[in-house]
């Protein structure tokens, strides 16, 4: 087992990044707060990775509840010790999350900008700002690659996710679009104090897509193939490690070079 350098809390520990993002971590030494509201995806991970010899522990809890996390963050400290990378990993889809922009509720609006950007900024006061006060610490914000650029609608015409007809709608673009802007903000502002905070963005991800929807999609790319959550992983031990101790304020954009057209 690799030496312990140190505690990383990972919200939506539970979900398809979040898994592969936690076990990556977890090989260069890390020990792990695993944090996800689905208590019993989260108690798999926690059971697999401690069969694996790592260090961990699972929090269920709602994150855009501050006081849940002041709360998590003592326990945290208590079991594995001060947190020293931030991964805010977390997103949600609401109820409506697929209807057309012009009849999209706004409490379903709401909902998702509570959990993809109001509560990173949460746990960005919560576990960033002892960071700061310990002049070090990073912190990683997923966003997404329509947090950039549009979605091509005609990708998703036909396409379905584990059997559902998908799009991409105008709130997960404006929440992860948000996130970014908080990521830069952060990054000037606790530089100084020895804490950097960038943010990786995921191309699209191969999982439950349907082969209209890989197809479309990875004619779009020019390496002309969909990522592998193992790949966003990656990005995201290098953002954390010593090996990026001179990157601040960086968006990661890991997405074939779709981005590039």
């Amino acid at each position: 087992m690799p030496e312990r350098t140190g505690v990383a809390l990972v919200t939506g520990a539970a979900g398809i990044l979040g898994t592969h993002i936690c076990r990556r971590l977890a090989s260069d030494g890390l020990a792990l707060a695993l944090v996800d509201r689905d208590g019993e995806r989260l108690g798999a991970l926690e059971d697999q990775l401690r069969a694996d010899g790592h260090s961990c522990s699972a929090h269920v809890l709602d994150i855009t509840d501050k006081a849940a996390l002041v709360e998590a963050r003592g326990r945290v400290e208590a079991t594995l010790g001060p947190v020293s990378v931030l991964v805010n990993n977390a997103a949600t889809k609401s109820e409506n999350f697929f209807e057309p922009f012009e009849s999209f509720p706004q409490a379903d609006w709401e909902d998702v900008m509570a959990v993809n950007c109001t509560a990173m900024m949460l746990t960005c006061q919560v576990f960033g700002a002892p960071m700061a006060a310990a002049r070090s610490g990073t912190i990683i914000n997923i966003l997404s690659i329509y947090g950039i650029v549009a979605p091509d609608r005609r990708i998703y015409e036909g396409s379905l996710y584990e059997g559902r007809a998908i799009n991409t709608p105008a709130i997960y673009s404006a929440s992860k679009a948000a996130a970014w802007g908080l990521t830069r903000y952060l990054a000037a502002y606790w530089g100084a104090d020895g804490v950097r905070v960038n943010a990786v963005t995921p191309g699209g991800v191969s999982s439950g897509q349907n082969s209209t929807f890989t197809n479309r999609y990875s004619a779009r790319v020019p390496m002309g193939r969909m990522a592998q959550a193992p790949e966003i992983a990656d990005a995201v031990a290098f953002l954390a490690s010593a090996k990026a101790s001179y990157v601040n304020g960086h968006n990661l954009v890991v997405d074939g070079g779709l981005t590039v057209w």
